[in-house]
């Protein structure tokens, strides 16, 4: 028989040898960086509907774009000289 999860359950993990906090509660589950507030949520609902794998890939796709330093305003006012 297994134990129902009633109130939030918190483990420590190390991430690339950075501790990280799990927190597993009834709502779902939260890894957040030790020291820091914010983290990664996800709740059970997600998971379960699939919405987590879509969420996982549209972060992943964000991560992986290049961070443009200017504006788009300054990039058609100044653009690029060729040599």
């Amino acid at each position: 028989m297994t134990t129902r999860l009633e109130t939030p359950l918190r483990r420590e993990i190390t991430i690339d040898g950075k501790p990280h906090t799990l927190t597993i509660d009834p709502d779902g589950l939260k890894l957040v960086e030790k020291g820091r507030r914010k983290g990664v949520e996800l709740t059970w609902a997600a998971l379960v509907s699939g919405d987590a794998a879509l969420a996982t890939a549209l972060q992943a796709s964000l991560e992986l774009r290049p961070r443009r330093s200017q504006s788009a305003g300054d990039a058609l006012a100044n653009p690029p000289r060729k040599r």
